[in-house]
Parts: C-alpha cells; sequence; structure tokens
C-alpha cells in the first residue's frame, strides 16, 4: 500500500481540491497512516492562502470506505482504542475548524469515517450515481461512530433522522441523502468536480463562509419531537424499538444511543466527543465486536475469492442466463439476475405459470418503487430484461442456464439433456436442486463439465446465500463462472462439495429432528421457540422453520439422510404423525402454529399435541439443555462435513454459510467460532451426557469432535 501518496492538493484559483486516492488499493481508507498524513496536509491548507477546499476522491465508485477494519481487528485493550480514536477525533476537529470554506464532493460508498469526514466539512455534495451510499454502519462492526458521528450527525439531520442512520447502521442513497439534509446538492457524477468548484465559487462570492452546524426542521419533520420537550418521547421509542430489534443480544445500538443522548444540545465539543469515546471503547472491547468483525471479513474474503482455491481461473463471461421453471423460486431468481444487469429467458410449460413468475419478480420491483428506491422508468428496464417463452427460442445465445422445476432425479435429468441440446457447447446449465445429487443429475447432461449446482434460499430475494455445488465432473471453469455470477447477483456464494444436504441443509436437518424429540419428551413447542430466539439469538426457532420449510419437506430430506448416513440418524415418530394429521406447515396453514389468511404465523397450534398422541407438555428440561442439544448437533454434524467429508474447506465457509443461510446469530460469530468460544471439550462432555442420560445414541459425540476434544483442538487455528 502507498499511503505516502493518498492526497494530492490541485490549485484551482483561490480554491484547493484536495484529492484523496490510495495508490495500490481498491478503496481509500482511513488507516492510521493516512489519518496522519490527513493531519499534515490540513495544517498545511490551514496555513495557505486558499479561501475554500474541496474534497473529492480520485477511485471511481468510492469516496472512504470507513477506517482500516484490519487495524482495529488488531486492537484488544481500551486503551488502544482511546488512543486510536481521541487521535481520529482530533484530525477532523482540525478540518472542521479550518478557516478556510470546505467542501465534500462525493461520488460512490462514504461511509463509516468518510461520512464522518464530510460531517466535519461546511457543506457537500454528491453525485446521483447508484454507487453513492452514505451513512454510518458501525453498529453492524459492534462498535458505534467514534470520530464524531454521534456529535454532528444529529446537529447536521436533526435526532430522528441521525437515531435512524445510527442505530441501524444504515447507509443511504443519494437522495434520501439529500432528503434528510446530510447532502446539500445532487449533481450527475460527471460533473461533481467542475459543479463542486462552481458551487463553491458561489458560496465565496456571495459571502457564505462557513457554517454552523445546527440542524433546523423542515418538510415532513415533526418539529415538536426535534425539541427538548419532545426528545425524551424520542428516545425512549428508539431504545423500545432497538430492544425489540436485538433482544439485547447487540450492546452496540444502546451505547450509541446513549452517547446520542449524553451529548445531543452540548455546547462544548470537547466533552462531547469525550462521551462518545468512551461508549466506542466500552463497545470495541466485547466479544461480540471481534465476532461481528469476524464475520465482516468473511464476507470481504469472498469478494477476493474466485471459487477455486489455489488455481488461477477465469470465469465465462454471463451477459444473460435462462430459467426452467417460472414458479416462486424461478421468478425470484430472475428479479436477482435482471436487478443487476444481467438478461432472462425464462421457459416453463404454461403461460399461466410464466405469468406467475413475471408477477412475482414486478412485485418485488413494485415494493422497491413504493419506497422510492427505484423510479417507474427503472422498473420498465429492469422489467424489459426478462422476457418468457413456452420453448427453447433464443437458448443458443444464453450463457447459464438455471433449473429450478420439480424435485424429482428423472424429470430433471431428461430436462437437462433437452436443454443442453439446445445450448451452445460451452454454456454452462446450473440445478437449484436442495437436496438431490449434482454428480448423479450431471448424468443427463452430454457434458457433465458444464454442470453444477447453485442452491439458492427461499426466498430468494432475501437470502442471501447460494450453494455453489461440484459434482465429480464439474470442471474449474464451471465452479469459477457461477461463482463470479452468484456475486454478480448481490449473493454471497459458498462451494460446496456435492453429498447429501449438501452443507447448510445437512447441518439444519439434526437441528430440527432434535426439536421433534423435545416435544416428544414433553417440551412445549413455544417454550423451545422462545429459547431459541430470545436467549440464543436466532432468528426463528426450530419448529418455526420447520413450518416454513414444509414439514412434508423436513420428512424426506430425513429419510434421504438416514439412507445415506445410516444409524446416527434417528427420526422421530412425530414427523410421520404430521404428515398423517396432514399438517405441511405453513404451505397449507396448518403445523405446528397457526396461520391468518396472508399466511403471517400466529400462536401455536394447541391441538398439535392430541393430534401426535401427545399428553400435555411437563417440560421437564431446562432451557440450557434444549439449546445445547439442538445446537451441538450441529456441531457434532460439521466435524464430520468439514474434518471427514470435507464438503466445504475450511471453518470459514460455515460460518459464512451458516449466518447467510440460517440466520445463525452474527453476534456469534458463525457456528464455529461460537464452537471454539466454549471448547471441543464441553461440547463433547455435554453431549455424551445427553446421549446416556435420554438414551440417544444420535447425541454421541461424533469421532473428529472426540478427537478435537481429546487433542484440545479447535476449529479455527488457535492465535
Amino acid at each position: 500500500m502507498n499511503e505516502q501518496n493518498a492526497f494530492k492538493v490541485v490549485p484551482h484559483g483561490e480554491i484547493a481540491v484536495l484529492e484523496f486516492d490510495l495508490v495500490g488499493e481498491k478503496v481509500n481508507k482511513l488507516s492510521s497512516h493516512v489519518m496522519k498524513q490527513l493531519s499534515k496536509v490540513i495544517d498545511d491548507l490551514k496555513a495557505s492562502p486558499y479561501k475554500a477546499v474541496v474534497i473529492l476522491s480520485k477511485k471511481p465508485k468510492i469516496f472512504i470506505a470507513g477506517a482500516d477494519i484490519e487495524e482495529i481487528k488488531t486492537m484488544t485493550t481500551k486503551e488502544q482504542f482511546e488512543s486510536a480514536v481521541e487521535g481520529g477525533q482530533s484530525i477532523f476537529n482540525k478540518l472542521e475548524d479550518l478557516p478556510q470554506v470546505v467542501v465534500a464532493a462525493v461520488n460512490g460508498a462514504c461511509a463509516g469515517g468518510g461520512c464522518e469526514l464530510i460531517l466535519a466539512c461546511d457543506y457537500r455534495m454528491a453525485s446521483d450515481d447508484s454507487s453513492t451510499r452514505i451513512g454510518l454502519p458501525e453498529t453492524q462492526l459492534g462498535i458505534i461512530p467514534g470520530f464524531g458521528g454521534c456529535v454532528r450527525l444529529p446537529r447536521v439531520v436533526g435526532l430522528q433522522a441521525a437515531l435512524d442512520v445510527i442505530l441501524a447502521g444504515k447507509l443511504l442513497n443519494a437522495k434520501k441523502a439529500q432528503k434528510i439534509g446530510l447532502v446539500d446538492r445532487l449533481v450527475h457524477q460527471n460533473q461533481l468536480l467542475a459543479e463542486s468548484i462552481k458551487w463553491t465559487q458561489e458560496i465565496l462570492k456571495e459571502g457564505k463562509g462557513k457554517r454552523k452546524k445546527t440542524f433546523k426542521p423542515k418538510g415532513a419533520v415533526n418539529v415538536v419531537l426535534e425539541s427538548a420537550l419532545g426528545r425524551p418521547v424520542v428516545f425512549s421509542k428508539a431504545r423500545q424499538s432497538v430492544m425489540k430489534q436485538t433482544r439485547g443480544h447487540y450492546p452496540a445500538p444502546l451505547k450509541a444511543l446513549s452517547a446520542i443522548q449524553k451529548t445531543y444540545g452540548m455546547s462544548d465539543r470537547e466533552r462531547a466527543l469525550r462521551i462518545e469515546r468512551e461508549l466506542f471503547c466500552e463497545a470495541a472491547v466485547t466479544d461480540i465486536s471481534k465476532n461481528l468483525i469476524h464475520v465482516f471479513f468473511l464476507t470481504e474474503m469472498v469478494k477476493k475469492q474466485s471459487g477455486v482455491p489455489g488455481v488461477a481461473v477465469k470465469p465465462q463471461e454471463v451477459k444473460s442466463i435462462g430459467i426452467l421453471g417460472a414458479g416462486t423460486m424461478g421468478g425470484g431468481i430472475a428479479y436477482v439476475a435482471a436487478d443487476k444487469g444481467i438478461s432472462v429467458r425464462m421457459k416453463d410449460l404454461s403461460w399461466d405459470a410464466l405469468g406467475k413468475g413475471l408477477k412475482h419478480a414486478q412485485d418485488l420491483w413494485m415494493k422497491l418503487m413504493k419506497k422510492k428506491v427505484i423510479d417507474r422508468y427503472q422498473l420498465k428496464q429492469k422489467m424489459d430484461l426478462v422476457s418468457v417463452g413456452l420453448d427453447y427460442s433464443g437458448f443458443k445465445s444464453l450463457d447459464v442456464v438455471v433449473e429450478a422445476i420439480v424435485e424429482d432425479m428423472a424429470i430433471k435429468q431428461k430436462v437437462i439433456g433437452e436443454t443442453a441440446a439446445q445450448m451452445r457447447n460451452d454454456a454452462i446449465i446450473a440445478t437449484n436442486t436442495s437436496s438431490l445429487s449434482v454428480t448423479e443429475m450431471a448424468q443427463g447432461h452430454p457434458r457433465p463439465e458444464y454442470f453444477a449446482g447453485m442452491h439458492f434460499f427461499n426466498p430468494v430475494n432475501k437470502m442471501p446465500l447460494v450453494e455453489v455445488i461440484r459434482g465429480e465432473k464439474t470442471s474449474d471453469t464451471t465452479i469459477a463462472t457461477i461463482f463470479d455470477l452468484t456475486k454478480r447477483m448481490g449473493k454471497m456464494p459458498v462451494v460446496v462439495k456435492d453429498g447429501p444436504g449438501f452443507l447448510v441443509n445437512r447441518l439444519l436437518l439434526p437441528y430440527m429432528a432434535e426439536a421433534a424429540f423435545l416435544l416428544q419428551e414433553g417440551m412445549s413447542i413455544d417454550i423451545v421457540d422462545k429459547a431459541y430466539v430470545e436467549s440464543f439469538g436466532m432468528p426463528m426457532g426450530p419448529f418455526a422453520l420447520m413450518d416454513e420449510v414444509g414439514l412434508d419437506v423436513c420428512a424426506k430430506v430425513l429419510k434421504i439422510f438416514k439412507k445415506s448416513f445410516g444409524e446416527r440418524i434417528e427420526i422421530s415418530p412425530i414427523m410421520e404423525k404430521l404428515l398423517a394429521a396432514g399438517r405441511l406447515g405453513r404451505k397449507n396453514s396448518k403445523g405446528f402454529y397457526l396461520y391468518d389468511a396472508t399466511g403471517k404465523r400466529l400462536e401455536t397450534d394447541s391441538t398439535v399435541y392430541e393430534d401426535l398422541g401427545l399428553s400435555s407438555p411437563t417440560d421437564p428440561y431446562e432451557e440450557k439443555e434444549c439449546l445445547e442439544r439442538g445446537v451441538f448437533s450441529m456441531i457434532n454434524e460439521c466435524s464430520l462435513a468439514l474434518n471427514q467429508d470435507r464438503i466445504v474447506e475450511t471453518p470459514h465457509e460455515v460460518d459464512l454459510a451458516m449466518i447467510m443461510g440460517t440466520g445463525f446469530p452474527p453476534f456469534r460469530g458463525g457456528l464455529l467460532k461460537y464452537a471454539d468460544s466454549l471448547g471441543a471439550n464441553y461440547i463433547a462432555d455435554q453431549l455424551e451426557l445427553y446421549s446416556s442420560q435420554r438414551k440417544a445414541a444420535r447425541l454421541k459425540p461424533a469421532a473428529p469432535l472426540r478427537d478435537m476434544a481429546k487433542n484440545e483442538k479447535t476449529f479455527y487455528a488457535k492465535t
């Protein structure tokens, strides 16, 4: 990294344009070395004859991505954080105190420290390009804005808007940023430099000079809530909202709220920043922050990967894709592809099915239009990228086809063979199967090296994970192409080896199966689910999850697992009784829970116990056992999938997949990061205990886990 040349002052008459370009890096970031250089540049500008300064990035889609997370990752003590944050605050204070008028000209990502930098400026102009995103995402990393964000943002945009941005860790598009007052003017990105200089000249000519950060309510802003009288109400509601969203598992939003509440309206800047700094340090030293930073790096790793480790493989170019099957899944895949500018051709057996697929995609864009994320013209542009048909017209020009038809091996093999005959020899077909063997399915393809799995999770528009499944004959180029395509669609790919349940479902099924045994042994559905959601932090409990997946699907996949893995898979008799009682879950509004007409989950269906031949729950176990039997079953299975079967290569991929595919609590760092925090010894001992107490052979620790316990090994290498 060449940080010596990060800043360059370019004269434009009485205006100095300060260009930021971190040579050798894709993004501009505020490392400690960069901050020292910025400090020197500010000192030089202060002593210069310039009347104004315009700050500009030379990166095409990045203004400033924020602080250097690598440096934050290495810090462990309050003293280290205190020193770093105090230094950053001091430099931004110098920027704010420059005698010259300072204008920020923003194009691209302006996050964290980048946003705090422009808040220290007097005026802010931004490009209206889609890459422009401005905000303070620190709470997503378990920390709070520490370079003055908690102090300055409420003074610039008001209390309500500032809380909305900071507590949720939001990045706003340019229009939204202008609406709340974070940005003063918007221009086309090609005119940003010229217009920012022109505007700065106008400011100087009109004698506006420096600008005090004092929020003045306008438009739809509730003036009463911004007043001293209304602020207690705003803070109270914000705290309630944070607790509802986080269930108290994430301390950073509460620290940020405290920082804003204590400093809003305070005239002493140094005192206010000291309060912000202290609360930053309190959040930064927590294990939760370290875990969230770990998750951040998991996602960053994917951006740099090709899907084929240790080999330089170039993906094939993909300009257009086809989709076989226009159901909800097919329509969802069409949406995520076309939304990123990829041309889509959907094929199905009837116009009715195609109409439903198109409508599903259109409905998703309509929601964005109602939220003013896109306009009507953009909606039409995106819809125009999706075409439909009953035959293979146009398939010769397609680069990739995603098959999303019925989960039947014979039918899939037949359709894959037919489709391959209608495509170029080098075109790729990917199956969206969730449970069938990709290697076996590839037998239907005349060129199996051009065949792979591309398992999307439902709902496609919301779930980030895509499992890229390598069959026995899948080529490196095919994997690299599907991996790259997945990232272009805005999804998070994880490459997995073909095997029953692949990775996520293989780990989830023992977890859900264990819940059925807990029910059989007298536990209440709502008590078990509540424990997983409120105490452990899962987005939903195992019973609610089974309802979502479909109880028939769960039973079917459990049988596949039983066939593949033999005696170590036990299936509770409850699973068959559920199907006999006609309980399929959310799909027929009859499962463990009741549902309204819209499919919204309501309370537990109390009649389920009688239908399953169970007496009223006695809840014989403590919450701890219910949680450990489910979570430790996943860890136990993972020891086999990772260490024995090599379904994935590293624990990083397991944690990324479980967080992105199941909502495993990010604050715990992922399944295996959590396992390491407990230790293999403890997990193996507890499984042995439960196996003995409950006469459950399925809970016995697997050989790889026992080996880890014996040799005091961890999933992640010890540092």
